[in-house]
């Protein structure tokens, strides 16, 4: 059985402002307090797992040890069929110093150039970390395609160039509202807090 978070504080393990935005609406209706990792200044480790799951799990235990408190970190990224799952674990290593995902994008334009599958699927995997290093991790998908050129200049990422399956807009053109209804963020966090959340003013 999975451990449960009883309310409390919990530090987001992520700098990425669109990360933290989504995380924070996703905690809103839980009696935990959250604070993200770079409002404490803690470092950043160096993701070196070979998985989603390895990430998350180092990212969280990372901050959980650091800060003496619960942690919840994300891992996440695109995986194209024709580049052979890339950028994957890679996704934002594509990107610029500067976070700038418009070259990665570019990037993934130019290595499809002759290919006819678009096929592609965003994932999220959420790991929940005490500091005592037990874990709780969550894995979240959704399918789709790539297109192109990007559409749209919300979410973050490569959210312009990803149609959800059965959607007419891309990630970077849908509204907040219903981003994070179809989000594999928003799917891992769905299972999260089945397992692990207790809804505020509903008890422990």
């Amino acid at each position: 059985m999975a451990r449960r978070l009883a309310g409390g504080s919990l530090v987001i393990a992520t700098h990425n402002p669109g990360k933290l935005v989504e995380m924070q609406a996703l905690l809103a209706p839980y009696a935990i307090a959250a604070v993200s990792a770079g409002a404490l200044s803690l470092p950043e480790p160096e993701e070196t797992g070979a998985s989603f799951e390895e990430n998350a799990a180092l990212k969280a235990r990372a901050a959980a040890g650091a800060s003496g408190k619960p942690a919840l970190a994300d891992d996440s990224g695109l995986v194209v069929a024709a580049l052979d799952g890339a950028p994957g674990i890679y996704s934002a290593r594509w990107a610029d110093a500067h976070k700038d995902f418009r070259p990665a994008m570019a990037r993934v334009e130019r290595e499809l150039a002759g290919k006819s599958d678009r096929r592609a699927f965003f994932v999220a995997v959420l790991a929940l970390a005490w500091p005592d290093g037990h874990l709780e991790s969550f894995r979240g998908e959704v399918h789709g395609n790539v297109v192109f050129p990007p559409r749209g200049t919300r979410g973050f990422g490569y959210d312009p160039i990803f149609l959800p399956a059965g959607a007419s807009e891309t990630f970077g053109e849908l509204g907040p509202e219903r981003r994070m209804q179809l989000s594999h963020r928003t799917i891992a966090f769905r299972k999260l807090a089945a397992a692990c959340l207790d809804r505020a003013g509903a008890g422990a």
